[in-house]
């Protein structure tokens, strides 16, 4: 049978000693082998608590502080512990970080009289858990603080400027038209000029600021004990370190600029969120303005102003909806010829408490502007078809957001109605944008084939303003142009507008697309119109939008064609 080697060689080859610690004289007996665990270390360094102790990092009271945790189950009976710690022979030596897994026993007074454990040597196991920690607070591409440690690094200097009564700022540091770099040379270029542009701002830092990753191309930037011209100072430092020297990469060197928005604390900025914002809000006001310039966050009462507006507004139209306040009126457009209806522009309108209503131009811009109209374009899709499923012999237009064209929500819900009531579809003319039509001719070439499939027809509306080439309308299949009213309401006055105007229909007639022209305000221009070719008119000389229904037998009328 093979030989059991003896304790002591085992313990050593595991780089472990075992101890026993009287507590009452504080001496610490070891293994024979503890000179091979603490090379560096001298005996008498080790012969006791209060010495071990001397040697210990960070906390020397951790070897006492872990006896008399808990308390044993019978009399004579041990309690565990396990605890980590660093030990370091002298000040230039590295730290050798030792786990120690051990039982005390209790005295006759119930408290610690003896210890007896193992110590071994982890260092490996330390040197991860330090990785993983870093990795937890730290960017891997710039090493620099991640957002959330950046961010929690922020709300403590704010907390110590209160307290200390001084004054810091906060940065955001914004790497201008990054996606261009994506798009010429590939993501991990781009990623050479973040880390590139990090490694800059770190090195023009002073002692005590702080740098961070806030997202893809923003850095985030702590300067403590800074005034407002000390932020000047600093925002031009840093510009300068992006924009004065190209950026090496191995597809060759790349030239980028940096925006700045800052506010300073705590002055204008009393937490982490309002800081963040309202930094956001000037590296946004910065990069519209021109790419590398700095703006600094300033009160402004026009703005904190609309601010209250939108918010009022927004809580307005979501009860709106919810209420069932949202409605729609409906606008005639008529053939320039006989003045007969040829079908109805569905227009939003907002019902309030005091029994007034809202219409489409006091409501359609805020929407959009604060996200809601895709919420609005659902409710009036739903009304539209509500109407046409319970008027057999009504067609309806309405007009769509640009961010509703590519809402897959808003596709879910019209193949929904369109199943329900079949035939619908050949009744509804969707209008959109001119400006939407030539954002991206492609995408919108497909919004507008899934609706043809339906049987529905497409109108460009406020043709004229974007300078769409009939060659695009020619692609998408459009079925009727809606000439922009700036340019048809002052036809009989304006040369210019009535050769835009007859030359529009013109070409519009050559391509067999219908036109409307909107805005008609009188019956001079609704004869001159009907004489150039235009199809459909309408405006105020043929009525205003209204909440009835005029397609009802009670309230349906020609109106009268001029002699």
């Amino acid at each position: 049978m093979p030989t059991v080697p003896p304790a002591a060689s085992i313990l050593a080859a595991l780089g472990q000693a075992t101890f026993a610690w009287d507590l009452a004289t504080d001496a610490i007996a070891w293994s024979d082998n503890v000179a091979a665990v603490f090379p560096d270390i001298p005996e008498p360094a080790l012969a006791s608590g209060a010495a071990l102790a001397a040697l210990i990092e960070p906390q020397r009271s951790v070897r006492t502080d872990a006896l008399g945790q808990g308390a044993p189950a019978r009399s004579g009976e041990g309690v565990c512990y396990r605890i980590e710690y660093g030990v370091r022979a002298v000040t230039s030596a590295p730290v050798i970080w030792i786990e120690e897994t051990g039982c005390w026993f209790a005295g006759p007074d119930g408290r610690p009289a003896r210890a007896e454990g193992i110590i071994r040597v982890n260092n490996e196991r330390h040197a991860r858990d330090e990785q993983l920690v870093k990795l937890s607070r730290h960017d891997p591409l710039t090493n620099e603080l991640n957002r959330t440690h950046l961010i929690a690094s922020l709300a403590e200097t704010i907390e110590e400027c209160a307290r200390f009564r001084t004054a810091c700022a906060f940065m955001l540091i914004g790497i201008d038209h990054l996606a261009r770099v994506n798009d010429a040379f590939g993501f991990d270029v781009a990623d050479a000029v973040i880390a590139e542009i990090a490694r800059r701002i770190r090195a023009r830092l002073r002692s005590g600021d702080m740098l961070g990753r806030f997202s893809g191309n923003k850095f985030g930037l702590i300067l403590r004990n800074c005034t407002v011209d000390d932020t000047n100072v600093a925002a031009e430092r840093f510009l300068a370190a992006v924009r004065d020297e190209v950026v090496p990469t191995k597809s060759g060197p790349v030239s980028v600029t940096a925006s700045i928005g800052a506010v300073t604390i705590p002055r204008h900025a009393r937490t982490a969120e309002e800081a963040v914002n309202r930094a956001q809000e000037t590296l946004d006001a910065a990069k519209s303005r021109r790419a590398g310039s700095f703006a600094l966050w300033k009160p402004n009462v026009e703005r904190d102003a609309q601010r209250r507006v939108n918010i009022r507004v927004t809580d307005e139209i979501v009860t709106a909806l919810n209420e069932r306040r949202i409605v729609i009126g409906f606008e005639p457009v008529v053939d320039a010829h006989a003045r007969q209806p040829a079908f109805y522009e569905c227009l939003v309108r907002m019902e309030q408490d005091d029994g007034r209503a809202l219409l489409a131009p006091d409501i359609v811009p805020v929407a959009e502007r604060l996200g809601l109209i895709r919420l609005v374009d659902h409710r009036v899709l739903e009304l539209a078809v509500a109407e046409l499923a319970a008027a057999p012999g009504v067609q309806l237009s309405l007009n769509i957001s640009p961010d509703t064209t590519m809402d897959p929500d808003w596709w879910t819900t019209i193949e929904s109605l369109m199943h329900a009531h079949p035939g619908v579809g050949e009744r509804l003319i969707v209008e959109i944008t001119e400006t939407v039509a030539i954002q991206d001719i492609d995408d919108v070439r497909g919004f507008v084939t899934r609706l043809k499939n339906f049987g529905s027809r497409i109108a460009i509306d406020d043709f004229g303003a974007g300078y769409t080439s009939f060659r695009n309308l020619r692609k998408l299949g459009v079925d009727i142009v809606k000439i922009d009213g700036a340019f048809v309401q002052n036809i009989v006055r304006s040369s210019d507008d009535r050769a835009f105007v007859q030359t529009l229909i013109d070409l519009a007639r050559r391509l067999e697309i219908k036109t409307v022209a909107e805005w008609v305000q009188d019956e001079e221009a609704a004869m001159m119109l009907r004489d150039w070719g235009c199809d459909f008119i309408q405006g105020r000389l043929i009525g205003l939008a209204s909440p009835d229904r005029p397609w009802n037998a009670a309230a349906e009328k020609a109106v009268p064609a001029a002699g």
